[in-house]
């Protein structure tokens, strides 16, 4: 399986974070513009947290809070699980599944990489799958080594 840098590699450098005195609106409407459902919170440089959608709307919303006036230190998830560029994609998926998680930001040396989310993961399996089928019709149509 592939690492999660092959995966950062993938996708836009574009890192999608706001800060936590940033407003539960900005960030809906940035997970909109971005078609994301999660953002990270950073503040100088330093994650803070993560905020999905699902917190927007179960923490926000639901209660009948004002999006507008309620800031993200108060809702995000502080200290979220992450990863490194080497770790393998399977142990992400692992740690998703164990931890009921659907995105685990990406951090290097102390600075946020990125995000991998469990649509990533999906692609990875895909492709391998894909490369695993034209590897088996070769052998079969009798291309294989002996």
């Amino acid at each position: 399986m592939a690492t999660v840098k092959n995966c950062i590699d993938q996708k836009s450098a574009n890192v999608i974070s706001l800060t936590s005195t940033d407003s539960v609106f900005d960030a809906l409407e940035l997970m909109k513009n971005n078609k994301v459902r999660s953002i990270m919170v950073i503040d100088s440089g330093v994650l803070k947290g993560i905020v999905t959608q699902g917190d927007c709307a179960i923490k926000v919303l639901l209660p009948g809070w004002n999006a507008k006036q309620t800031l993200l230190a108060t809702i995000m998830t502080k200290n979220p699980v992450t990863v490194g560029l080497a770790d393998q994609l399977d142990t992400c998926m692992n740690t998703m599944a164990s931890r009921n998680l659907r995105h685990l930001p990406v951090v290097e040396a102390g600075k946020v990489m990125g995000m991998v989310s469990i649509g990533d993961i999906v692609k990875d399996i895909i492709r391998q799958q894909g490369d695993q089928i034209k590897q088996l019709e070769t052998y079969i149509k009798g291309h294989g080594v002996a």
